[in-house]
């Protein structure tokens, strides 16, 4: 893992608002089916050289609250379908984290990293939660990006 500065990006997708305790109940979770939805409806309008990301915002408190999240990507635009919606990736300091392997487990697994580094009681950084994103470079490579004080 690394700190690295990064720049703004405007990136377009679907969008559910949703709490961490909800996405472990099948009944209640709504990141899955919106990601299969992008899998159906936004992937196959993307051309060129997509880049993937799932976006997650506007944290109602900490990683216990609520918080906005997107499936989308930078070559999608808003004119494509009503229910696109625009998301800033914020400008700052993120720590990075990245893994290979199967998905989505190894994006599962990645996460359960982070939630781990944070959870260490001498933990080095402070989690900002401004923005946070997964970018999914290709079919078996995962970064996540932790917005940091």
């Amino acid at each position: 893992m690394e700190v690295r500065e990064l720049e703004g990006l405007e990136l377009v997708g679907f969008y559910t608002r949703t709490k961490n305790a909800n996405e472990s109940d099948p009944k209640t979770a709504k990141i899955t089916p919106m990601w299969e939805r992008f899998g159906a409806e936004a992937a196959p309008k993307l051309r060129g050289n997509p880049k993937v990301f799932g976006v997650y915002s506007n944290y109602e408190s900490d990683h216990t609250g609520f918080f906005d999240v997107y499936a989308c990507s930078d070559m999608l635009s808003k004119d494509m379908s009503e229910d696109f919606k625009s998301i800033q990736i914020l400008p700052g300091k993120y720590l990075m984290f990245s893994a290979k392997g199967e998905m989505p487990q190894v994006a599962i697994d990645l996460w359960g990293e982070v939630w781990s580094y944070f959870a260490v009681e001498d933990c080095p950084h402070q989690r900002a939660f401004t923005t946070d994103f997964e970018q999914y470079v290709d079919g078996n490579e995962v970064q996540i990006a932790i917005s940091i004080k």
